[in-house]
């Protein structure tokens, strides 16, 4: 694999770190503010918004740009919003940093598969997109937890002053070691938007949206889970979403290798056993041992379905994967509200701590649904294809 998969896997993994961190931190975040831990709740949520908005608007407006530029204007973004939120003097501001440093996300990743598969050989195109997300997967493993202890033992701004150095680094490697790209073939805002009018993009979205709709339903609500309905200590859940998150590492990489083999039955499995593992973790989340076993498999099925849906919509997209590759993150963010949104609700209704799980796996159910729909309609496509072609 190139050297400079190294570059944005950096990145990423400033990026999987900044999202996810702010989740342990949130406690002295609010006391620092002043405002509830529900008010608080606005710091990520300001992330998320930032990153379903810039995503599209970002990669557009730098659509002429050649993709290295790219990849090094949104790092530098990144790196800039994460520094002023770690100067933030009060919430508003917070939210407000927040927001600025989740615009580039997106974008940054859109952008870095298209370099990430250009840089491949054919046949190992998922792969080396898997391997910049590996990036973001070790964030889960190792800055989360690090980033979590940080803001307890020195405080949350050290944490996010450690996230910009980390953006720092990574505009250090991506200026060293990435190639430089050219400017993309023919690039025009209006071709870009042109790959929106084809329905196996849109379908390609929706599976993102509910497929992975179903992992977010299952891990917004895995603390209350592990602790009131397993019977962990507050004090071992760091440990438990460790694990979970070396299941993603192994899922990110499983998933891109399956994908260069054979992209659509590898989805089909994978959203399957996602379905399977979250309706089995609403019996295992009762034990301790069962619980965590179940949560290292849905972090594998889950993350197995990220590379493989990055490669199936740059394969859709055409010759113009920019936008609708960074699409997909705007589509990951919309599966994670989704997912934290019909959790809660069951939740709510009083259906307990492990009904999210089973909105989960129905979720999932309709992402495999909506997958068979995709397949069904690349035979068509064939079937069709092939008297032409005879002719």
């Amino acid at each position: 694999m190139p050297v400079a998969l190294l570059a944005l896997a950096i990145g990423a993994f400033g990026i999987g770190t900044t999202e996810f961190v702010m989740m342990g931190v949130l406690p002295q975040t609010a006391a620092d503010f002043g405002v509830s831990i529900p008010t608080a709740g606005y710091l990520i949520t300001g992330y998320a918004l930032g990153v379903v908005i810039g995503a599209p608007l970002l990669t557009a407006a730098a659509v002429r740009l050649p993709r290295k530029t790219m990849l090094l204007a949104m790092m530098g973004l990144f790196t800039l919003g994460n520094a002023l939120f770690a100067l933030a003097p009060n919430q508003e501001f917070g939210v407000a940093f927040r927001f600025l440093a989740g615009l580039p996300h997106g974008a940054f990743f859109g952008a870095g598969a298209v370099v990430a598969s250009s840089l491949a050989k054919n046949g190992q195109r998922a792969k080396a997109v898997s391997m910049m997300f590996l990036g973001l997967t070790l964030a889960n493993v190792i800055g989360v937890p690090l980033g979590t202890l940080l803001g307890q033992r020195v405080g949350w701004r050290a944490t996010f002053g450690v996230v910009a150095v980390i953006g720092l680094v990574a505009i250090a490697a991506i200026a060293k070691l990435v190639p430089h790209q050219g400017r993309p073939a023919e690039p025009s805002l209006r071709n870009e938007l042109g790959a929106f009018r084809r329905p196996q993009v849109w379908l390609a979205l929706a599976i993102v949206m509910f497929g992975l709709g179903g992992v977010f339903a299952c891990l917004s609500y895995i603390a209350p889970m592990l602790t009131d309905v397993a019977g962990y200590s507050p004090s071992n859940v760091t440990v438990l979403l460790a694990l979970a998150g070396v299941g993603m590492t192994i899922g990110n990489l499983l998933g891109g290798r399956l994908a260069d083999r054979a992209l659509m039955p590898s989805l089909y499995v994978a959203l399957l056993a996602l379905a399977s593992v979250l309706g089995i973790f609403t019996v295992t989340a009762q034990g301790k041992v069962g619980a965590a076993i179940t949560i290292f498999f849905v972090g594998v099925a889950g993350f197995m379905i990220g590379p493989m849906m990055q490669a199936r919509i740059m394969e859709k997209a055409g010759g113009t994967p920019s936008l609708v590759s960074a699409a997909v993150q705007s589509a990951f963010n919309i599966a994670n509200s989704i997912g934290a949104y019909l959790g809660g609700l069951v939740i709510a209704g009083g259906l307990g701590l492990v009904a999210p799980n089973w909105v989960g796996a129905l979720l999932a159910v309709l992402g495999l649904s909506l997958a068979a729909v995709s397949g069904g309609l690349d035979r068509r496509e064939s079937r069709a294809a092939a008297p032409a072609m005879a002719s």
